[in-house]
């Protein structure tokens, strides 16, 4: 996530004009340029005796796991590894380096596996097709008594990265502050950056306790950029009404984003206060409900969530709750409870994942922590339900399913990267940044078209009692 606009980059991904990202199937090692200086380490493949019996086990265990998935894994000596489906075009995986690969993935696991991307030891026409296939089956790629060893041989997390008050900033800024422009060259007029909503009416799948469960239906024709804007409106929408926004209401909103949410509240009468820790978004958000009209009705503070003051009738969080790091959600929930009014509602939108497998992976540090989401972690919602229940008078009383219109949302924010590749690159972003973030798109579209994590709206009261 470095930038450095006084170096040049030679050659850019392609963009592929259908609409599918990066066109890097013809795509060479030679071709790439890393520069040590802005990503120190990547270029260099692991080295030793380890590393290279690391390697061995690492490709016998890829090789081994990826036989029968279906996709299509190419190797420089023509050797094949998938499934067999003579009658269906598989994605591909093509192999270009494979003693780096194996040595990356051997040494770093999950992160070298992103890193031999990035750094083109592998590339693939439909990155996000690939890495579907690999999110549905992640539960069971790694054999289970290695499974068992995974303490042993997994990164922790660096303590400069867990989201005290002191460490929270950094970690924000690092992705947040990269460039509000180029956040523009993806994100929709709207600038909202979570996932949208494409039909409006959901469908009740059950009671669970005392918690209605609800599901978004599968958008049945494929959405178009020009229905995005619209999307986003829904979506912020929906969390308003849950959260009883209207005229008079006195709003909370952590994680402020570019501001949109802060004007569609102030548009119903509210009063709003936004908090944030990206300094870049506070200045866009600034002007963007300055120029809307609604600066009387709107103060957006840089200011950690643990030192807001004040009592409010509503409060509203967007994909916030993904980077308070699992240690301090308790402290967050009370955060929520000592300042929502009497009688108020809490509206979240949080991206969750299974909850044996947030058990084991939450001292995990992986490719999306180094390099995307430093201090970030998903919970899963039986973690929100039970730190609620033990620490907080709040509890959940409804949720929205609504995983597969993320995947439509980063479909989208994908092609439109990809056609702009050449903008970033104009602003200073290097194309080992550009592959990164496509990884990242990808990544993320394939948890959630997989199923492997879920987004969804979360509505919370104050009438349980406190412990």
């Amino acid at each position: 996530m470095r930038r450095n606009k006084d170096i040049d980059t030679d050659g850019s991904p392609a963009v592929n004009t259908a609409g599918q990202g990066f066109a890097d199937e013809e795509f060479t090692v030679e071709d790439l340029r890393i520069d040590n200086r802005i990503w120190p380490g990547l270029a260099d493949v692991p080295t030793g005796v380890r590393a290279a019996a690391s390697a061995k086990v690492a490709d016998r265990l890829f090789r081994r796991a990826a036989a029968d998935l279906d996709v299509r894994i190419e190797y420089p000596d023509g050797a094949l590894v998938g499934a067999r489906r003579e009658q269906e075009i598989l994605p591909r995986m093509i192999i270009r380096n494979p003693d780096a690969f194996a040595r990356r993935v051997g040494t770093s696991g999950l992160i070298g596996f992103g890193e031999s991307y990035m750094a083109g030891d592998w590339t693939s026409p439909d990155l996000a097709a690939v890495l579907s296939v690999f999110a549905s089956r992640m539960a069971t790629l790694i054999p289970r008594p290695l499974q068992r060893l995974r303490a042993l041989y997994v990164a922790k997390h660096p303590a400069q990265e867990r989201n005290t008050e002191q460490n929270t900033r950094s970690n924000i800024s690092r992705h947040y502050d990269l460039s509000n422009e180029m956040f523009e060259t993806f994100l929709d007029e709207t600038l909202t950056y979570s996932s949208a909503l494409f039909s409006s009416t959901p469908t009740r799948v059950g009671q669970v306790r005392d918690v209605t469960v609800l599901r978004a239906p599968v958008p049945q024709v494929t959405p178009k950029w020009d229905d995005f804007a619209d999307a986003q409106r829904r979506k912020i929408d929906r969390l308003l009404d849950e959260a009883g926004v209207g005229a008079g209401t006195r709003l909370l909103e952590i994680g402020t984003g570019w501001g949109e949410l802060c004007i569609r509240a102030a548009e119903r009468g509210a009063v709003v206060r936004s908090v944030t820790l990206s300094s870049e978004q506070q200045s866009l958000a600034r002007r963007r409900v300055a120029e809307a009209g609604h600066s009387d009705a709107v103060q957006i503070d840089l200011l950690d969530y643990r030192n807001v003051d004040g009592e409010y009738d509503a409060i509203v969080s967007v994909e916030m709750i993904e980077a308070v790091g699992h240690q301090y959600w308790a402290t967050y929930f009370r955060v929520l409870d000592k300042l929502l009014a009497p009688g108020g509602r809490v509206a979240l939108q949080a991206i969750t994942m299974p909850h044996d497998r947030m058990l084991q992976t939450r001292n995990t540090y992986t490719w999306v922590h180094k390099y995307i989401f430093p201090g970030g972690f998903l919970p899963s919602t039986e973690a929100i339900e039970s730190v609620t229940a033990e620490h907080t008078g709040l509890r959940v009383r409804e949720r929205l399913s609504m995983g597969q219109h993320y995947a439509e949302t980063l479909r989208l924010w994908k092609e439109r990267f990809a056609a702009h590749s050449a903008q970033a690159e104009e602003l200073g972003f290097d194309e080992t940044f550009r592959r990164m973030w496509h990884f990242y798109l990808c990544y993320s579209e394939a948890g959630f078209r997989s199923g492997y994590i879920d987004v969804q709206q979360l509505v919370l009261d104050k009438t349980g009692a406190r412990p």
